[in-house]
């Protein structure tokens, strides 16, 4: 058995636990000793982060062989149109190459889904709207330069969800944990429910002096 910690990472906090630059990282929020992040999320980005201080976990999570789908709620400038979301789904060319067909879809923001600390700002007269995208594959900023590339630049984004994984039961700035199974002669990586009270290994949001 091997503990995964799921942590909803706040906007503006680094994906690793120090900076030379004095900007708020995963040290601030997280005590727990030797584990490290199964992936990245941007810096301003929000949402699902999965650490694990298992090497064998932290593979099956993040290498593309296994084709761990990634989930994200992204709030566009304009409202996006039904012919944007069939490029998504059917792949856009990036100047790293073609993107893998995703799954792309109107949204409609859950209640539960706090507000970002620094409200988004599109143009004047433009609006919002929300999509749920989901991709096999995590390059650079890839979402960001997706929607751009089909003409609705992302204004806020949030990882909601890491194959089975989610943000549910999850406070921002906090974690909880689970127990996964990890059977040799499978590539599957097996949830099993943690017994333990989902809220009671928490840190506070604000940074430590």
């Amino acid at each position: 058995m091997s503990t995964l910690y799921l942590f909803y990472k706040p906007y503006q906090v680094l994906s690793q636990f120090s900076d030379d630059k004095g900007r708020t990282t995963l040290a601030d929020y997280i005590k727990v000793p030797n584990i490290y992040p199964a992936g990245r999320l941007d810096y301003d980005s929000e949402g699902l982060l999965l650490l694990t201080d298992e090497g064998a976990l932290q593979a099956r999570i993040t290498e593309p062989k296994y084709k761990l789908p990634k989930t994200y709620w992204v709030q566009v400038e304009g409202q996006i149109t039904d012919e944007a979301l069939e490029k998504l789904r059917k792949g856009v060319e990036l100047n790293d190459g073609m993107t893998r067909p995703a799954k792309a879809a109107h949204f409609q923001a859950p209640a539960w889904l706090p507000e970002r600390p620094e409200a988004v700002q599109p143009r004047p007269g433009l609006g919002t709207s929300w999509i749920e995208l989901t991709l096999l594959e995590g390059r650079n900023r890839q979402v960001r330069r997706m929607t751009a590339t089909v003409g609705f630049p992302t204004l806020r984004l949030v990882r909601y969800a890491i194959g089975t994984w989610t943000l549910d039961f999850i406070k921002v700035g906090r974690y909880r944990t689970t127990e996964v199974h990890m059977p040799v002669a499978t590539a599957s990586v097996v949830r099993k429910p943690s017994t333990k009270n989902p809220t009671a290994k928490t840190q506070t949001r604000k940074k430590s002096s």
